[in-house]
């Protein structure tokens, strides 16, 4: 049974402080973590002799013995007997410690120190859990509106509210539903980043809308009234005389739900697209010709 640096262990001087030992232990046993590091004995190993090395240096009275006595630690008993002698008003210093939590398996090196002292193993540290990261695929017209979907993450189904207006790569926190806490921690969150594929005719951009909409030459023209399809129905329009092509008109309050808030709506922008006929006819031709000459001789 040989002698254990606690110290090495944690990559620290004997020198080091309270939050130096609580810092390093911490970000070494993040790493070598069993959650983050599954089936791998060399990890199993290295989390044990850090919790070991921690439950003894994070404690005043253990690591003032382990620092008192050192590579002695096979005499430490009869010293800490002769102790006892010189004060029968005092407890030996090795008699009350603090547990800093850690009751796995403890080497023999540790136990022939610490092991028969009362407190020297109680309750186990307390670790959160892994956080879980999952993706949604859902269309356009899913988020359109507030509804529920079942997801099933690590074989356990999860009833969801899907908040209306959610956007593409956009990624909520489902707060507890990650994976079990170690030793009674908390358990971590779930993650869910949403995939939503566009199959209509409207692009979006934030919370407002956009589309073309085809206009014939004649309406276009003369002016007259027209059905145009919005993201949840259709709506009439008046379109003014004279129209160009490529001119646009805002739909207030007809684009796509504002992200949690209730009954607020971005708008939607058509922009008219002018169509010309095709396939005139022998008279359609005539018309036109006389149409360019009137507006030849106008000029």
């Amino acid at each position: 049974m040989e002698f254990i640096d606690y110290y090495k262990i944690l990559g620290l001087p004997k020198t080091a402080s309270e939050a130096d030992i609580k810092r390093a232990y911490r970000k070494l046993a993040r790493k070598y973590h069993p959650d983050v590091n599954p089936n791998n004995k060399d990890a199993e190993k290295k989390f044990k002799e850090l919790n070991e090395a921690n439950e003894v240096l994070s404690d005043p009275a253990k690591r003032k013995k382990y620092d008192t006595y050192g590579k002695d630690w096979k005499n430490a008993e009869a010293f800490e007997e002769a102790k006892k002698r010189q004060s029968q008003s005092q407890r030996a210093s090795g008699g009350q410690y603090q547990s800093s939590g850690y009751t796995g398996d403890f080497s023999d090196f540790f136990e022939s120190m610490f092991g028969d002292h009362p407190g020297s193993r109680s309750r186990q540290p307390k670790f959160r859990g892994q956080d879980f990261n999952a993706e949604l695929q859902l269309t356009l017209k899913d988020v359109f509106a507030k509804h529920k979907q079942t997801l099933n993450v690590n074989g356990k189904n999860i009833r969801l509210t899907i908040p209306a207006g959610v956007e593409n790569g956009q990624t909520i926190k489902i707060t507890g539903y990650g994976a079990p806490g170690v030793n009674g921690g908390p358990p971590g969150d779930l993650f869910i980043t949403f995939s939503i594929a566009n199959t209509t005719k409207f692009k979006r951009d934030g919370n407002n809308l956009y589309t073309t909409l085809d206009l014939d030459l004649y309406t276009a023209l003369l002016g007259g009234e027209i059905l145009a399809d919005t993201f949840d129905g259709k709506v009439k329009l008046k379109v003014s005389p004279e129209t160009q092509s490529g001119a646009q008109i805002k739909l207030k309050g007809k684009g796509f739900p504002v992200y949690k808030k209730e009954n607020e709506f971005g708008d939607l922008y058509i922009t008219y697209q002018v169509i010309l006929p095709t396939n005139l006819s022998k008279r359609e031709k005539e018309l036109f010709e006389e149409l360019k000459k009137i507006r030849k001789d106008g000029n």
